[in-house]
């Protein structure tokens, strides 16, 4: 038997319960990983109050979690790309990560880096991933574009912000009063305060806004648009059908990427990519840590340790 970390039903803080499970045998083409660390996600408290149903239809119980950092226990059939006791990280791809043993698709895996523990991996593959894709999920990223990052202070909104100086573009971001030092620390051209100022009137002719926010956030966003301009958003399903007419939104949602992380491992792992954990937590206090990515943490990512 194993831990496992599961809704029975949709609910608050409280529909959340450590549950004894059969440990899983891998299938075809999956890896067997012993979990010993897991990023929390926004998307885990959207899926547990059960905002997300169309998008993530869900049998219940169903254990929550979507990346993982851990150890190979054994290999399924046609798995050839590792070996028991390779250090392996990747998104999940689904829901299930938050799991003392899962078995996981081999080619959403990437080996962790020798000088990064588990926590720091288990911080990069969701947040990393979908920040360097849903940049692009547009059209290239072009020196000289001006991006808006809602929400910048986050574990995606991090990388993004990183990412898109790196590529030449001029980066403004919505953030809280407290985040504004660590955001301006990764690059931001300018921060706006997300609780004591308009957005809409600070910034103008946006060529890119990344929503992680969602909401009102989003509705307020069409308005700061370049001509041309679009918005891209982690948070809001519904973003093609809220669209004005003439605009351009997109729904995006984060592809397993191999190549992609391990880049990006390797740039965290020699100091040239910054990932912020806020805090690492036991299994004991994850419930707690999906309501907080709801209601609010510090910046930067919480990693729930296994090993505690």
């Amino acid at each position: 038997m194993k831990r496992a970390v599961r809704i029975h039903a949709y609910g608050g803080a409280d529909a959340v319960r450590v549950d004894q499970v059969d440990v899983p045998a891998p299938g075809a083409g999956e890896v067997l990983v012993r979990v010993r660390a897991a990023g929390v996600n926004a998307l885990d408290w959207k899926i547990r109050q059960g905002y997300l149903q169309a998008v993530f239809p869900l049998a219940l119980p169903a254990t929550l979690g979507i990346e993982l950092a851990g150890e190979v226990m054994a290999l399924g059939d046609g798995v050839t790309d590792f070996a028991p006791g390779d250090r392996v990280m990747g998104p999940f791809g689904a829901l299930g990560a938050y799991a003392d043993v899962v078995a996981v698709a081999a080619y959403k895996l990437a080996l962790v880096p020798q000088a990064m523990d588990y926590v720091q991996a288990a911080a990069l593959p969701v947040a990393s991933l979908t920040a360097w894709q849903a940049l692009r999920a547009a059209g290239p990223l072009l020196p000289g574009r001006q991006v808006l990052i809602h929400g910048a202070a986050g574990g995606v909104g991090g990388f993004a912000l990183q990412f898109a100086k790196a590529a030449g573009a001029v980066v403004l971001a919505t953030a809280s009063a407290a985040s504004r030092g660590h955001v301006l620390a990764l690059g931001a051209d300018r921060v706006v305060d997300r609780h004591a100022e308009r957005f809409e009137e600070q910034v103008r002719d946006i060529d890119l806004v990344l929503d992680l926010v969602g909401g009102d956030t989003l509705d307020r966003s069409w308005q700061v648009l370049a001509e041309g301009g679009a918005i891209v958003s982690t948070a809001a399903p519904d973003i093609a059908a809220r669209a004005p007419a003439g605009r351009r939104g997109l729904w995006f949602t984060m592809a397993p990427d191999r190549q992609q992380l391990s880049e990006i491992a390797a740039m965290v792992a020699a100091g040239t990519l910054r990932s912020t954990i806020a805090r690492v937590i036991g299994i004991d206090g994850l419930a707690q840590a999906i309501e907080e990515s709801h209601s609010g943490h510090g910046p930067g990512k919480v990693v729930v340790d296994f090993t505690r």
